[in-house]
């Protein structure tokens, strides 16, 4: 029997096949087609990530030899920032700054959210595209003038944002405070405010999507958890990014206009300054309030990809599938509850502080949930240990050991002692960045047949792995030694405190393991990049997987199905179901019941 049922003609537009011959212009640039947009904003994330990963290179060979020069420096930084290769302070600040911010937003946000948000979202639900092609083409231009905006400010003669990607006042709010809060820091805000609307469109135009536009039978429950983790990210960006947005604004106005949102009774070098009345830790509040559910919004889409590709490649029913849609909703509803604990060291109220611990500790439990139930849907599964799954089962691995120690951030007596030093960036690098990068990695490496019809090479995916997961634990692991001994974040050399003379061997060895990470990278961006043009060309459903994406043709078409919609039948992860006499699967020899193929008289529909 065919896997592939014939689908009762359903469409929710007209099957636009009789569109206008479309020029380079309009199908590589200025396009409205889901699947290119999906695919500009994965490669603009990709050069964003080289920026990201280059900068981190050079403040770890900053720290880990403090007193070396490097000519290194000299020819990237120039004269002024690096004079005879010697990194000074405030570009060492500036390199920090732009990374965290480049890897949160630009990389993180836009290559989960914007790559797969955009190339799933329709494919998944039945779709022929977005609710709206052209709000959804205005977000990706938005989102790239928003990274150039960003990148020109490392040109600027007084230097980029030098404040920490967190930007707090006083120095971000005070141009004569350090050079980097000048008009790098302008441009660091005017970028940002683009990004953000950028932001909003993507998630209204996701949101809208999944509600209106699904397919025949595709209720909500039969949806795949990239679905879910892609529409309620969404949901959290449209709440909290505004947030940020109110903030930037406020901020600007301090900086050129006079106001007083953020700062008070400041002294520069003994001069009074006029402003009074205004708080910076009311930045902090604005800034984290969209800070933690930002957190959620990196990790969300990961999680989404992960379920999928753990169910595909252990060829087993995902488990516990309303516990993951649950703790999905928990995590969105607990994000927007927690951010204070960021701020126990800014004067909190300890009442205060232990509502916020509270909230935090209390949000580990849907987490857990979700990671139980990765490891269950492992647990005697077929596994089919492709770079993809790889990927996703180092993700599990990363999110419980980076989770672990947010236990200990979250409780305020404890966070105390260790904030603003390199255990929290040890854990807040495990949790979000390499977990994330993993979730975007495997997605990939999975979905890459599906945007550009070839295969990757999965001996060089098997070397990019192995390089990497070693690598990323090698740089992360020690960091929560040396924070727990007090070594503090953000100092370009701590060679003026003889006290943590004997921490500077774990510097060494961190950058060795992150200079080794970063170079294999390249394996992967010339796997990447040889493979959508040599790469072996990819069949239809090449992981055997039953999600409508693999329905449509190879060849991308305009309006993803040639001719109706199918409809689909059952919920998204019919692997290896058997028949009722347990004889046979449901479709003989087949381990797999894409959704698209109708209940047969020998089985029963799941109630998962």
């Amino acid at each position: 029997m065919s896997a592939i049922a014939t689908a009762p003609a359903h469409d929710h537009h007209e099957d636009h096949g009789h569109h206008h011959k479309q020029t380079f212009i309009t199908k590589y640039i200025f396009s409205t087609d889901h699947k290119m947009i999906a695919k500009q904003y994965l490669i603009t994330g990709i050069l964003m990530g080289i920026v990201g990963i280059m900068m981190s290179v050079l403040f770890r060979l900053q720290l880990a030899w403090p007193e070396e020069s490097f000519m290194i420096f000299e020819w990237l930084l120039g004269d002024k920032w690096a004079p005879e290769g010697v990194m000074t302070p405030s570009i060492y600040l500036a390199l920090v700054t732009i990374h965290g911010t480049i890897m949160v937003f630009f990389v993180l946000t836009a290559g989960l959210s914007g790559t797969f948000s955009n190339l799933l979202i329709p494919l998944q639900i039945g779709a022929r595209d977005m609710a709206s092609g052209f709000m959804n083409m205005l977000s990706y231009w938005l989102f790239f003038i928003s990274c150039c905006i960003m990148l020109s400010s490392l040109f600027i003669e007084s230097g980029p944002a030098s404040a920490g990607w967190t930007i707090y006042p006083p120095l971000s709010a005070l141009p004569q405070a350090i050079g980097g809060s000048g008009m790098g820091m302008t441009l660091w805000l005017i970028s940002m405010a683009i990004f953000i609307a950028s932001s909003l469109l993507g998630s209204l135009n996701y949101i809208v999507t999944v509600l209106n536009l699904r397919t025949k039978g595709m209720s909500m429950m039969r949806l795949p958890l990239t679905i879910w983790a892609f529409f309620i990210t969404a949901v959290i960006g449209v709440v909290s990014f505004p947030v940020l947005l109110s903030a930037a604004l406020l901020l600007i106005m301090d900086r050129s206009f006079g106001t007083s949102f953020f700062l008070s009774d400041i002294y520069i070098q003994g001069e009074v300054l006029s402003h009074q009345g205004g708080s910076p830790v009311l930045f902090e509040h604005l800034f984290w309030f969209l800070g933690h559910p930002e957190v959620y919004i990196v990790i969300l889409p990961a999680m989404g990809i992960v379920s999928e590709v753990l169910a595909t490649n252990s060829r087993k029913p995902i488990f516990g599938y309303r516990a993951m849609v649950a703790s999905i909703l928990a995590i969105a509803f607990l994000s927007t509850i927690v951010w204070g604990h960021h701020m126990f060291v800014s004067g909190m109220n300890p009442f205060l502080g232990s509502v916020f611990t509270f909230t935090t500790l209390l949000i580990a439990i849907p987490s857990a949930v979700k990671a139980f139930n990765w490891i269950t849907t492992l647990w005697k599964g077929n596994l089919q240990m492709n770079p993809a799954m790889l990927f996703s089962i180092g993700f599990v691995s990363t999110f419980i050991t980076g989770g672990l120690t947010g236990i200990i951030l979250g409780d305020s007596t404890l966070d105390i002692n260790v904030h603003d030093t390199y255990f929290v960036i040890a854990h807040f690098h495990l949790v979000m960045g390499i977990s994330a990068i993993y979730g975007l990695l495997a997605g990939v490496y999975h979905w890459f047949p599906k945007m550009f019809g070839r295969m990757m090479n999965k001996n060089l995916g098997y070397v990019h792995f192995w390089i990497t997961a070693v690598g990323a634990y090698g740089v992360f692991f020690p960091m929560h030694f040396i924070g727990l001994a007090g070594l503090p974040r953000r100092y370009y050399t701590n060679t003026a405190f003889p006290y943590f003379d004997d921490l500077a061997n774990v510097n060494v060895i961190i950058t060795v393991f992150a200079l080794i990470t970063a170079g294999v990278q390249v394996v992967f961006l010339y796997n990447f990049f040889s493979s959508m043009f040599y790469g072996k060309k990819a069949t239809q459903n090449p992981w055997n997987a039953t999600t409508l994406e693999w329905t449509t043709p190879v060849e991308h078409i305009h309006g993803n199905w040639p001719g109706a919609i199918p409809a689909v039948y059952r919920w998204s992860y019919d692997y290896s179901k058997m028949n009722l006499e347990g004889t046979d699967y449901v479709i003989p020899g087949q381990d797999f019941v894409p959704q698209n193929v109708p209940l047969q008289d020998h089985e029963e529909e799941l109630n998962h």
